[in-house]
């Protein structure tokens, strides 16, 4: 008896069967430096349940449009604001169809210190003193652009401007606070819950600003399964569950 037709179906069963590392793709996600613990737990989970790897590139948003802009290998971009997103779209860099909101979240001040008493926003510039205020670019990233607009709106930002301390990202001005470097600083209050060495004195009235709002979309051009997959992931329970533990509002069309 010939062993031939077992053999032919030996190597049609081999080729079929679902080997992890040969046929997991790597998803590469540039996001706002505010999404960092959350984006790094819910890539362990996703790498987990699909063996896709994740490459997460942590950045203000700005820096980031700029770089895909650039021609950046980005399959992802997830921004902190709608302007950098809009931005790209207008350069025709993300698929329009894969875009959606994500996230929101809340401004506040934050002070040194895990035990920092309640303050007066009204109160800050004689708080301040001779101090400085740490605030992500104002006039880029999405952190220093709505915490200078909330300023505004308060009237308080002629007597403050002169003592911000600018920094690349709103987690560079949390590091600041938490080190003692700033007394005062004015980030997301997801970054706030993620340093036990500072303390939220003071929240901004969500009209005091902008909507914070976290867009999501695949950059144009790149066709990889494994984004797609990312993409509906984040819209999973288990990413929800997540956002919300970390203090993110989830927005509207989240799966299961």
């Amino acid at each position: 008896m010939s062993l031939r037709p077992f053999r032919n179906l030996f190597l049609a069963l081999l080729v079929c069967l679902p080997f992890g590392p040969a046929l997991a793709g790597q998803v590469t996600v540039f996001a706002a430096a505010s999404l960092k613990d959350a984006l790094e737990e819910i890539a362990i989970g996703f790498e987990a349940q699909t063996g896709n790897k994740v490459s997460l590139s942590l950045a203000g948003s700005s820096a980031l449009a700029r770089q895909i802009q650039l021609g950046a290998p980005a399959d992802v971009y997830i921004s902190a604001n709608s302007v950098w997103m809009d931005f790209l779209a207008g350069e025709g860099l993300i698929d329009p169809l894969s875009r959606f909101d994500l996230l929101g979240n809340e401004l506040v001040l934050i002070a040194s210190g895990a035990a920092a008493p309640a303050v007066d926003l009204a109160d800050l510039p004689d708080l301040l003193g001779e101090g400085r205020l740490a605030m992500a670019q104002l006039n880029a990233v999405p952190a220093g652009i709505y915490g200078k607009a909330a300023l505004q709106h308060l009237g308080l930002w002629e007597q403050l401007s002169l003592k911000v301390a600018q920094t690349d990202n709103v987690r560079a001005a949390l590091v600041l606070v938490s080190l003692g470097e700033a007394p005062f600083g004015i980030v997301y209050a997801t970054d706030a819950r993620a340093d036990e060495n500072v303390s939220v004195v003071a929240r901004f009235r969500p009209d005091n600003h902008a909507p914070i709002v976290y867009p999501v979309a695949k950059v144009a051009g790149r066709n990889n399964p494994a984004a797609d997959a990312f993409l509906a992931y984040l819209r999973h329970a288990q990413a929800r569950a997540v956002f919300e533990r970390l203090g993110f509002v989830v927005l509207g069309g989240q799966g299961e």
